[in-house]
């Protein structure tokens, strides 16, 4: 099932064993090179220590919160070797910006829908400037639409015009 951002956090981690939450989600980790999320940051509910959850950590996800086997599952920063180097990446999809291939700015990143099973990034939303909004509105690119992620930008394949009104079709 697809969620957008807003729906991944701000939630509770609940640890089966105890029934109670043990922590908050706070912001998901990006891996840039499959924009998949990793994992979320995650502030402990008793020490308010930044912690990481893992995503093959979550057992089930539910309306209300992450469901996990145990506080033990939470971790700190520093215990993450194999993923030292997108930790310190630190990358974040909201607010990149967008162009295609030609370098044709589209405009910013403004949401993402994840697939909830595998945490990989579905689509991104962009947001254009006011004057491309007000004819075009907000843009759903699908994640098979983009060519490459920089630090800086995300490159997408060339987008297709749209004939003008009134134009009739090509006849088969």
């Amino acid at each position: 099932m697809l969620q957008l951002s807003a729906a991944l956090l701000n939630k509770s981690v609940m640890s089966l064993r105890t029934g109670m939450p043990i922590a908050t989600v706070t912001a998901p980790i990006f891996n840039p090179d499959n924009l998949k999320i990793e994992g979320f940051y995650c502030q402990d509910r008793f020490d308010k220590k930044e912690l990481i959850l893992l995503y093959q950590d979550i057992r089930e996800t539910l309306s209300r919160g992450y469901v996990v086997n145990d506080y033990e599952v939470l971790v700190e920063p520093t215990e993450l070797v194999r993923l030292k180097k997108i930790l310190e990446l630190d990358y974040e999809i909201i607010g990149k910006k967008v162009v295609t291939v030609s370098k044709q700015k589209v405009g910013k990143v403004s949401d993402y829908a994840t697939e909830t099973e595998t945490m990989f990034v579905q689509k991104i939303y962009v947001s254009q400037s006011i004057l491309k909004s007000l004819t075009g509105g907000s843009l759903s690119i699908d994640r098979t639409q983009i060519n490459e992620i920089t630090p800086k930008n995300i490159i997408i394949n060339e987008l297709s015009k749209k004939a003008p009104a009134g134009v009739p079709a090509a006849v088969v």
